[in-house]
């Protein structure tokens, strides 16, 4: 599905079902060569993010969720999940992209159109 946004084309990948990421975990998937981690939390939101950690390429899906962020399990730089921002450290932020769920229960993510 593609939608014009501005000059540049959006588009929505379905990720398939929720229940494939249990509450409060993250999982990565593979989007046309892109990796790209999504995350579940507690909270009923679903975020995505680029999936390796800026710092040291740590695996994000891996990391700890919790309060709207997520920490890296290589080094525990915590990233606010929606905004991609460090929070407590200096690294550079994470790309995110916008998610969210089709009536069916499905995770949809944007990319482009931005």
């Amino acid at each position: 599905m593609s939608a014009v946004v501005g000059t540049h084309a959006a588009r929505q990948v379905n990720l398939g079902s929720l229940e494939r990421i249990p509450i409060g975990e993250g999982r990565t998937f593979d989007v046309d060569g892109l990796q790209i981690a999504v995350f579940r939390p507690r909270s009923g939101q679903v975020f995505a993010t680029q999936a390796s950690c800026p710092h040291a390429n740590g695996p994000l899906a891996d990391g700890l969720v919790g309060n709207g962020t997520v920490v890296c399990p290589f080094h525990a730089y915590r990233f606010d999940l929606a905004t991609g921002c460090p929070q407590g450290n200096t690294c550079a932020p994470l790309t995110t992209y916008p998610a969210g769920l089709t009536a069916g229960g499905d995770v949809v993510v944007t990319f482009g159109g931005r």
